[in-house]
């Protein structure tokens, strides 16, 4: 009789406990997600009421997007990103992979000692190689094109660490049973590798896509034509560097219609990124 209240206190302990968790979670997400909800509704406000917190506009209003439109040329913008995030996408999963696929299945003197270096040169920053990429960009002609943009960025040594990984989990009877049937690498590679990828194929393509469409440094350096610029660089220089003026929501405007296109695809593609980082973990 004595153990009723003893088990009463202890599911209310764990239902209290929960609760918890809930509020502490719900908070957190909330301290995230705010400043980005306050971003959507800010260009949608007048100037006069940039400054409240309120989430809802009391005067809705398009004069933010419209700004964006008539001073700057956002929609070549938005193309030049598509088409640059888009091929250095594409390039990023195919040779990555390929390199992934030669570095777990294939046997060659050196085999390790490149993967070692392909590892070593994720501990290298970016910036110690954007003056001597920069050079040899300039060297090469390609200043002021698409190339200067999607050509550095056609492989990835994250892209290379996740297929490696991933294919090294692969049974091996796959591959032995492809041979026997006169496959060649590349048809085990792109016919039976790849269709069981797609949880890296996802991961490494939504890791590369933001990445390659947030990518702002880069595109500043190399780029200077206006009808070349992708759109963080367009937006940067409008927010930054001036343009806007004191026009705080064609700010929040130009940001959130930045920012649009990488959320939706994530959220799009989110179950298969989770299931990747449990599948493509780091394994000797």
């Amino acid at each position: 009789m004595s153990s009723s209240p003893i088990r009463g206190e202890a599911v209310f302990v764990r239902a209290l406990k929960k609760i918890l968790g809930y509020i502490v979670l719900t908070a957190a997400a909330l301290t995230f997600i705010y400043p980005f909800l306050w971003m959507i509704s800010a260009s949608f406000k007048p100037e006069n009421e940039i400054g409240s917190l309120n989430l809802i506009p009391k005067n809705f209003t398009l004069r933010g997007y419209e700004a964006v439109f008539t001073q700057i040329p956002i929609t070549r913008a938005l193309l030049n990103s598509i088409l640059v995030s888009v091929v250095s996408t594409a390039c990023v999963l195919i040779f990555s992979s390929m390199v992934g696929y030669a570095l777990a299945r294939l046997r060659f003197i050196g085999r390790d000692t490149i993967f070692n270096i392909v590892l070593l040169t994720m501990m290298i920053p970016g910036q110690l190689t954007l003056i001597p990429m920069y050079v040899l960009i300039v060297r090469l002609g390609w200043a002021d094109t698409h190339k200067a943009l999607i050509i550095p960025a056609m492989i990835s040594n994250m892209g290379i660490i996740i297929f490696r990984q991933f294919f090294r989990s692969l049974p091996q009877e796959l591959v032995d049973a492809a041979r026997i049937d006169g496959c060649s690498d590349y048809e085990i590679l792109f016919k039976i590798f790849w269709p069981l990828s797609k949880p890296s194929l996802v991961t490494v393509g939504i890791t590369t896509f933001i990445g390659s469409w947030n990518e702002v440094l880069w595109p500043l350096i190399v780029i200077r034509k206006w009808d070349m610029m992708t759109m963080p660089q367009m937006v940067t220089l409008f927010s930054v560097g001036g343009l806007a003026g004191a026009q705080v929501a064609a700010e929040m405007a130009a940001a959130t219609m930045l920012a649009l296109p990488v959320v939706v695809a994530y959220l799009f593609f989110q179950n298969y990124f989770i299931e990747s980082l449990a599948l493509s973990g780091i394994k000797g």
